[in-house]
């Protein structure tokens, strides 16, 4: 079988539709089977009929398979003989109850060899034999066997979908490390290249600057302090390429020296901030916030940041509202004000685009655009 043909077929398999069909398709073999060789016990057609399916909903409701099973062996309980479809029915159901692991396989098997067994007792009731030997336990045998067998390749394909699960995130582990391991040479390259050029001709300017005051004759006061403003600027600037020439060289876990990251906690100072250039705004937290993962709660405060920076920046004096719900599995945050609303900004600003990418960036969503009543809305929901 070729590497398309076995994709495609798995494909099918996992789609939805498949045991729907597949149940279908049994439950209309059953029928035929039913009318090509009658049945004369009620319970037996409802038998077979119920094994097909049941097995409609196994992927829904895998314990559903059970059911398969047990209608399997009473239909054959019920005859002399077991039909092709109670029979195909009754394996598919072991195979999915073990696929699904339902119960633990022993379990299962026991389960199933011990309703093996009362069908044989029943039929050797029915038989009248002369005399009892082991021969007679060939039903309960075979039945057990092929219960056996089918459990175990459901239990094993399980075992193996696992395998290759951990696999892929072991290897999606060891990539994110390789990757992190390649920011840190790319920062300490551009560390490197910040303090071989950029700050050596920062400071040849600061010292050119400072040197002029004094090997320059007739300079005016103005002149004087030009110059000295230029030195103190490029001292300046020295001091930042430091710092950032620091942060650079460094991982993220070595960087005791910078400020932490702001977390949800620091709300409170962003609307202070805020109310203290003469903005409106109000903050109204709802749910319980419990244990959030740092990623969230630094998104989620960056996009309050920048809500509130477009509302200073495109309506100056409106209302501005800020609101943070805490759900089971997400956080939700909406930023809304009265004003008019910035024009153009949907489409061109960088800042509603940098709050996009980090809400996509963890799996989220964030739209904006005017809000129902005018002003600008902005919301964003954040899974972890």
């Amino acid at each position: 079988m070729s590497n398309s043909l076995r994709q495609r077929l798995r494909a099918w398999i996992a789609s939805p539709l498949y045991p729907w069909l597949s149940g279908g398709a049994l439950t209309a073999l059953a029928a035929v089977e039913l009318v090509v060789v009658p049945r004369h016990s009620a319970v037996i057609a409802l038998g077979v009929l119920l094994s097909a399916a049941a097995l409609s909903w196994r992927r829904v409701h895998p314990a559903s398979a059970a059911v398969s099973a047990v209608a399997a062996l009473v239909s054959f309980a019920a005859g002399p003989d077991l039909s092709i479809a109670a029979a195909v029915s009754g394996l598919l159901a072991c195979y999915t109850l073990g696929r699904h692991r339902v119960a633990h396989p022993t379990l299962i098997v026991g389960g199933g060899s011990a309703l093996s067994l009362a069908v044989n007792a029943w039929h050797i009731a029915s038989w009248h034999p002369r005399s009892y030997s082991l021969g007679l336990l060939a039903e309960w045998f075979v039945l057990t066997m092929a219960t056996l067998a089918a459990v175990s390749m459901g239990d094993a394909v399980r075992a193996r979908e696992e395998t290759q699960r951990e696999r892929a995130a072991a290897q999606a582990r060891v990539l994110a490390a390789e990757q992190r391991q390649a920011a840190e040479i790319e920062r300490s390259a551009i560390a490197r290249e910040l303090h071989d050029v950029v700050s050596h001709s920062v400071s040849v300017i600061a010292v050119q600057a400072e040197s002029a005051t004094y090997t320059t004759p007739d300079l005016s006061p103005q002149a004087r302090d030009g110059f000295q403003q230029i030195a103190a600027s490029a001292r300046a600037t020295m001091a930042e390429l430091r710092r950032l020439s620091g942060v650079l060289r460094t991982g993220p876990e070595d960087r005791t020296g910078t400020a932490p990251q702001p977390t949800l906690d620091a709300l409170g100072e962003l609307v202070a901030q805020h109310r203290s250039v003469g903005g409106e705004v109000e903050l109204r937290i709802n749910g319980d916030r419990g244990e959030l993962p740092t990623s969230c709660e630094l998104s989620a405060y960056r996009i309050v940041q920048e809500g509130l920076t477009n509302v200073r920046r495109h309506a100056p004096g409106a209302h501005a509202w800020v609101e943070i719900r805490y759900q089971p599995d997400r956080l939700a945050v909406r930023i809304a004000d009265d004003g008019p609303g910035p024009p153009g900004v949907v489409h061109n600003g960088h800042g509603l685009a940098g709050m996009q990418e980090r809400a996509a960036l963890l799996g989220g969503t964030l739209t904006v655009g005017p809000g129902p009543d005018g002003g600008f809305l902005v919301e964003a929901e954040i899974p972890w």
